[in-house]
């Protein structure tokens, strides 16, 4: 090479890893641009959310805000784990509703499903509504019941504000990565928040909405399956509330761990708290804990008796947001 052709490669160099720092600094760059979804076409707009999410070039590096109306969007949501960056941003949890009405064993269904890292949503609902709608008098109740995912999570960094989710079985799958929950509503019957996730839901109301067979239900079953694995479900200062009478948890991993803290916990609770299920007999390797809470469900006299204790110090790990946030990925996110 010639000296002019030298520096030159290595000023393009210079600038290449000036990028590629910001970006693993950021994860997504921003300003973000913005593609609005119109059911009426024009330019710039989209007229699905899913052909909003199609146009995004694979391993994009910059905030993709995605503008969703008021409206009802009957459709399927799927985020590739090559699209990176995607914000959903809607008009409010009343206002802007994604709704999908299909049910699977294997939780392929999902209304919205993020295999992408660096994802963010607000201000919309996501919703399944195949348990939520009458099933064909010929069909038992119990058998028409599946599980029916609003949303799944795969991805690492997801959050959302302001959102809420809708479904009776498997509501929220929670499957895996670090997650963040800010004044998010879920709603639910059984399991209705799943998976091995390690996420942190703040200041959310969980509702527990009971079918009509009136059984017990069970809000989480966190699936962590070594003692090594850093997954959980933290819930900081939530409201957990509905009718009839639900357990907080069942043990979906041999090593299953749920904390609840500063909470208002109503007489929906059940008295007991928390099932082993699977894992009868090796209780001691579950992690149940629940600390500073209030409200008529909040007594703990009638506690399973393997509810764990965590004081102040152990606790604060869990509740601050460095447990699902190292790096600082949640400042850095569009607003």
């Amino acid at each position: 090479m010639q000296q002019t052709e030298v520096f030159g490669f290595r000023r393009f160099m210079l600038q290449f890893i000036l990028i590629f720092n910001v970006y693993e600094a950021s994860g997504c760059l921003v300003p973000p641009r913005t593609i609005t979804v119109s059911r009426s076409g024009g330019q710039g707009t989209s007229r699905t959310i899913q052909a909003a999410i199609d146009s995004v070039p694979p391993n994009n590096n910059r905030w993709v805000r995605i503008v969703i109306p008021a409206g009802l969007y009957r459709e399927r949501v799927g985020i590739p784990a090559d699209k990176p960056c995607i914000y959903l941003k809607g008009a409010g949890s009343n206002s802007t509703i994604i709704d999908w009405n299909d049910a699977s064993q294997t939780n392929t269904s999902a209304t919205l499903t993020v295999s992408a890292s660096d994802f963010l949503a607000k201000d919309v609902a996501i919703k399944n509504s195949y348990n939520l709608l009458p099933r064909p008098q010929n069909e038992i109740i119990s058998a028409a019941k599946k599980p029916a995912v609003a949303v799944e999570l795969v991805g690492d960094r997801a959050a959302f504000f302001f959102c809420t989710f809708q479904g009776v079985q498997d509501t929220v799958f929670d499957e895996n990565g670090r997650h963040y929950f800010h004044k998010c509503t879920i709603q639910g019957e059984i399991d209705f928040i799943f998976g091995n996730g390690q996420s942190l839901y703040q200041q959310c109301v969980i509702e527990y909405v009971p079918g009509p067979e009136g059984y017990i239900g069970f809000i989480t079953a966190q699936g962590r399956k070594t003692i090594h694995q850093t997954s959980g479900f933290v819930f900081d200062r939530c409201i957990i509330t509905g009718k009839g009478q639900v357990y907080l948890g069942r043990a979906y991993g041999v090593f299953s761990r749920v904390i609840i803290a500063n909470s208002t916990l109503n007489d929906v609770v059940y008295p007991i708290g928390w099932s082993a299920w699977d894992s009868k007999g090796h209780e001691e390797r579950l992690t149940y804990v629940e600390e500073g809470n209030r409200g008529a469900g909040a007594d703990k006299s009638k506690r399973v008796p393997w509810l764990k204790h965590m004081g102040p110090a152990e606790l604060n790990q869990f509740l601050s947001t460095k447990y699902i946030d190292t790096e600082g990925w949640l400042s850095k996110l569009p607003r």
